[in-house]
């Protein structure tokens, strides 16, 4: 086992990986970036050294400081998080050459899967299912592109084979509107991604959004931690997320994880990982597979009983999974809402100082969050601030506990979405389960 670990990221996920470490008597290396220093992992690490200015692409994006950080620590390990370089083969590679670990798959693997043409043809390989589509890079060719999408069948969307964070992707309702929409997902692609390969798929008008998570050792053993349902989103980014998926049985959950574990198997996966699939008329469709801790990971550890960080550590350094497939029983119900620091009607940012900060409690109730009284949110990342995630034996009990949960927590000093949590939980449909990944942006009028 590693006897040092840097962590490389920063937030409420940092302070998770920290508190793990601390669990298994694993000393901690905390880097920040200069408008970072007062972060709560920072003050708890055993170490803390500062990679750079507050512009994420002289701090938490640069590779050589924080390779230099586990260099002048003498650690032996480091963790990516989520977001920043977590899905970066680059990085991956420079850290295992520099002779420190990477707490996550092969630097090969982020690749194969990272490119979402030959990720999907990868799954359709190991009979995970995918959406109808091209199979491939479109060509130049005006004509065959355009019988290509007759095939399949419009609506049809044009994605980019880089693209990520709901950028890059296009959809194309009708034939006259198809050799520009390719033009302009080119040139986006290429402008926003360095690449300009994109692909064609079958456009599913209202699915739901459901994914599967993974683990998987380098000794060839691979299980599934049952499923989460993720369709409550804006603007392709998930708000809440649940756990177990409505109406998904445990004969389909069975099913499908097989196919997720047994395709980490033939990939030669490490680590943990997650499917990402659309499901529309009972039917999966893969996506693309995140080759990281999600940030709605608790919401599969509350059902389960499964520490995912704790594992990732373990695979890294070699060790096998701590569970087989039949000690992975789901047990209750989940939820997550993801608090941010913003307008709860405008979602513009509301960086600023936090006056007062309570933390619901209860039985159920967990807040992964590393904010507190007096702390300043900078205006410089990614605008959530916390999870507030809650379990109960039944969907009905874990969503009463949220409303409460909700209902007592307490940010002053800036604007949050709270609001709008509040909103969704007594929410009718959403109550009912089952919402499509459009129900949110419908509802706000967007």
């Amino acid at each position: 086992m590693f006897d040092k670990i840097v962590i490389a990221n920063r937030g409420e996920i940092a302070l998770r990986i920290l508190r793990c470490c601390k669990e298994m008597g694993i000393g901690t290396v905390a880097v920040h970036s200069s408008a970072d220093r007062d972060l709560k992992h920072v003050r708890l690490a055993d170490e803390s050294v500062c990679i750079g200015p507050a512009s994420s692409a002289e701090s938490y994006l640069n590779i050589p400081a924080l390779i230099s950080a586990a260099e002048v620590t003498d650690a032996m390990a480091i963790h990516p998080g989520y977001g920043f370089l977590a899905e970066n083969a680059d990085f991956a590679e420079r850290v295992e050459q520099s002779g420190f670990a990477f707490i996550g798959p092969r630097p090969e693997t982020i690749r194969l899967m990272g490119d979402k043409v030959s990720a999907i043809k990868s799954m359709k390989a190991s009979g995970v299912p995918c959406v109808p589509g091209s199979d491939g890079p479109l060509d130049d060719d005006p004509e065959t592109n355009i019988k290509m999408a007759r095939k399949i069948g419009y609506p049809i969307i044009i994605k980019a084979a880089a693209g990520g964070g709901g950028r890059g992707m296009r959809v194309v309702h009708s034939e006259a509107a198809l050799i520009n929409a390719i033009s302009l997902t080119r040139a986006e692609a290429q402008a926003t991604f360095g690449s300009n390969v994109v692909y064609m798929e079958k456009f599913l008008e209202n699915p739901r959004h459901i994914e599967i998570q993974v683990l998987a050792d380098q000794h060839g053993n691979a299980i599934h931690l049952a499923e989460r349902d993720c369709s409550m989103q804006r603007r392709h980014q998930k708000v809440v997320e649940e756990a177990p998926a409505p109406g998904i049985t445990p004969e389909v959950r069975a099913e499908i994880g097989g196919r997720c574990a047994e395709a980490c198997r033939k990939i030669g996966y490490r680590g943990a990982g997650t499917f990402e699939f659309l499901y529309e008329n009972g039917e999966f469709y893969f996506i693309e597979m995140n080759t990281r801790i999600q940030v709605e990971h608790p919401v599969t550890e509350m059902i389960t009983g499964v520490d995912l960080v704790k594992e990732q550590i373990r695979i890294a350094a070699n060790e096998t999974l701590s569970h087989t497939q039949d000690d992975i029983v789901v047990r209750g119900h989940a939820f997550e809402c993801r608090l941010n620091a913003e307008d709860p009607k405008t979602f513009m940012p509301s960086p600023g100082t936090i006056s007062q900060f309570h933390s619901p409690g209860g039985l159920g109730v967990r807040v992964d969050s590393h904010i507190y009284n007096g702390y300043c949110v900078p205006p410089y990342y990614d605008s959530m601030i916390g999870k507030l995630i809650v379990h109960g034996d039944s969907r009905e009990t874990a969503m009463a506990r949220m409303r409460t949960a909700l209902g007592e927590c307490v940010i002053e000093g800036i604007k949050t979405n709270i609001p709008l949590h509040q909103d969704i939980f007594s929410d009718a449909a959403f109550q009912a389960g089952g919402t499509n990944i459009h129900y949110l942006e419908k509802k706000l009028g967007l």
